[in-house]
């Protein structure tokens, strides 16, 4: 994979990572943080068709794909971070 696919795969492995440690403790997320952590889940819905698709042509040309999913990817990041924080 090319070096933005391996840096995309260690941001997913962190992401999914940081997503289950959230998730076991989601319960107590007050309600406006309950809403921003649906919203992360939509777009984590989103990003795993997307990096499935990313893997798949990545022998050709994916650049544009990898791009768009790091964004995505990085905004989940953003969120997972600030969900994170108010849950200290």
């Amino acid at each position: 994979m090319t070096d933005t696919g391996d840096r995309l795969e260690q941001l997913i492995g962190r992401l999914r990572q940081e997503r289950d440690e959230l998730r076991v403790r989601a319960h107590l997320l007050g309600a406006e943080l309950r809403d921003e952590w649906d919203e992360v889940e939509r777009k984590w819905e989103h990003l795993e068709p997307k990096l499935e698709r990313l893997r798949e042509s990545a022998r050709e040309s994916s650049g544009d794909i990898g791009a768009a999913t790091a964004q995505l990817g990085e905004e989940i990041a953003h969120a997972y971070r600030r969900l994170r924080d108010a849950l200290k």
